[in-house]
């Protein structure tokens, strides 16, 4: 599973200022979205099954997979906006099952380059604080990527 492509594309059509307007791009993103779907939801299935029936993180990822198969079996409207807003769908959920398959199956993920950390690879700890004062995300991230600036 390459999570980090998965995450690239997802890119391309979010935020919502980001998402192209022409139909060729609209058309070739929303199907690369629904690959990676497609794709997904039997990993984030599979991960969920090794967990206990009570574990609260099993049953919110199968709740996602079930989300993520209901827009798969939507269509799109016939204007550009409901295309533009059915791929930002897609790329939701899509974002929604990379997370649920990295915490069930327990891959750590560089939160600077969306790259695996590999066993024995050097990292340290990252949080960035919210102007709000509290963490928005934190996690861990390769000691090559510590000078380096993300935009979420």
């Amino acid at each position: 599973v390459d999570i980090a492509t998965m995450r690239a594309n997802v890119a391309q059509v979010l935020p919502p200022e980001v998402t192209p307007t022409d139909r060729a791009t609209l058309e070739t993103l929303t199907d690369t979205l629904r690959r990676g779907i497609q794709m997904l939801i039997p990993e984030v299935e599979q991960a969920a099954a090794k967990q206990p029936a009570d574990d609260i993180p099993r049953y919110v990822a199968l709740a996602c997979v079930r989300e993520a198969r209901g827009k798969l079996d939507a269509r799109t409207g016939l204007l550009p906006s409901d295309a533009a807003a059915y791929v930002r769908k897609l790329g939701r959920s899509l974002l929604a099952l990379c997370d649920h398959y990295i915490a069930l199956t327990g891959v750590r993920m560089c939160v600077a380059c969306d790259q695996p950390i590999r066993p024995g690879e050097a990292t340290q700890p990252y949080d960035q604080v919210s102007p709000s004062g509290g963490a928005a995300f934190s996690g861990r991230i390769h000691d090559r990527c510590a000078d380096t600036v993300r935009i979420r």
